[in-house]
């Protein structure tokens, strides 16, 4: 499968071999759902904590008798109705990762992938630079090619200037080539990669 490259302007400068066993995968709905879910999971701290009624301090004492009060019954302070009370179900600190073996990522990256090239929102750049990471440059490259939707810019290479040029813009999403992964693709309309990385993704998934 060939892919035409072009320039910051959208101009054509000449075409790319994609390698099949990446690009030409078959589309793979569930797992690729799959993959993303263990990846959102994967990214929680399940860090939060609540008191339970048994944990929260004080309310040893009947607040008052049963009966002839006029007032419902209660046996704690501490119960869940009221002010400064426990919380029902309290939550707990907890892992939330889900494990996914590496076969599995591999073949819903390629899949995504290979859907992203039959969809034409694969868009091949011959380079991108910014000299000096003005947040122009990388204006300029959304507008050349007329994207106005969530943009994935896919670098071969660490770059300051391009960091720097990419991190104000508030539709662009850039990563290096090596770091590419299936909630990233999927969760954004058009993926502009530069043909180093493509040959690097290549280099990796082939």
């Amino acid at each position: 499968m060939e892919l035409n490259v072009v320039n910051a302007t959208g101009e054509k400068v000449g075409t790319i071999e994609l390698c099949s066993e990446v690009f030409e995968q078959e589309y793979n709905e569930a797992l690729i759902h799959q993959v993303v879910v263990a990846q959102l999971a994967n990214k929680r701290q399940g860090t939060k904590s609540t008191l339970t009624r048994a944990e929260v301090r004080g309310g040893g004492a009947k607040p008052w008798r049963q009966k002839g009060t006029g007032r419902a019954r209660q046996g704690s302070i501490r119960s869940p109705q009221w002010i400064k009370g426990g919380v029902v179900f309290a939550p707990k600190p907890r892992d939330f990762s889900q494990k996914l073996n590496a076969k599995m990522k591999l073949i819903a990256i390629k899949s995504v992938l290979s859907q992203k090239v039959r969809m034409d929102e694969i868009i091949v750049l011959n380079k991108f630079e910014s000299v000096e990471g003005k947040t122009k440059d990388a204006a300029a490259l959304l507008a050349g090619l007329n994207l106005t939707k969530k943009v994935l810019l896919v670098v071969a290479d660490h770059d300051t200037n391009i960091i720097r040029s990419c991190r104000n813009i508030k539709n662009l999403t850039l990563i290096n080539a090596s770091l590419i992964n299936v909630y990233e693709v999927v969760r954004h309309t058009n993926c502009i990669m530069t043909q180093d990385a493509i040959k690097k993704i290549e280099e990796v998934y082939a």
